[in-house]
């Protein structure tokens, strides 16, 4: 009796860890998402945040914890967590980028990773998007709410930013997209 209570017990615990990790994004480094992408290519959403950034603990706590953000998110993409003041190393394109200003302990602001500067985030957070071959599609500074994500998130998995050569294309785009995320 006692070990079909217990495993009776190890099953539920084992599906509520499965629940829990399903309701949040898979996040990786970017040298992870850069190497799964050589087996299995998708595009990169990275999130680009500093610790201090008020908009950017928003954005954890109201979009990327989402239930529609969330599955959407893992299902197409490789999300990337990134601190854009972090001393980090990383890797990219055969270029090793650091941050050399990077103060130890510093609370507050610090400097900037030379990885965002390279990709020109002057904005926290940025959401930045990559395709499926590493390189940088665009830059999405400010916060945004599950239904404002969801229409880049399908503009850019679909490659429609491609056909947007207008502002009266992109206007065109906005106004007939369909929200379909709750939130």
């Amino acid at each position: 009796m006692k070990n079909n209570v217990l495993i009776i017990l190890a099953i539920f615990a084992f599906s509520l860890t499965a629940q829990t990790q399903e309701k949040k994004i898979n996040w990786m480094t970017f040298e992870e998402a850069i190497a799964a992408q050589s087996k299995n290519p998708k595009k990169i959403m990275m999130d680009a945040y500093t610790d201090w950034c008020g908009p950017c603990k928003m954005l954890d706590k109201n979009t990327f914890q989402n239930p529609d953000v969330v599955a959407y998110v893992n299902k197409n993409y490789y999300a990337v967590k990134f601190n854009a003041e972090g001393n980090n190393v990383i890797e990219y394109k055969g270029q090793v980028l650091k941050n050399p200003n990077y103060i130890e302990g510093q609370t507050g602001r610090n400097a900037q990773h030379e990885l965002a500067q390279a990709f020109q985030i002057s904005a926290y957070p940025t959401i930045m998007f990559f395709d499926e071959k590493g390189d940088p599609i665009v830059p999405l500074p400010g916060y945004k709410t599950p239904g404002e994500l969801e229409l880049y998130l399908k503009l850019f998995l679909k490659d429609t930013h491609k056909e947007i050569t207008t502002q009266e294309d992109w206007e065109k785009y906005q106004k007939e997209f369909v929200n379909e995320f709750k939130g």
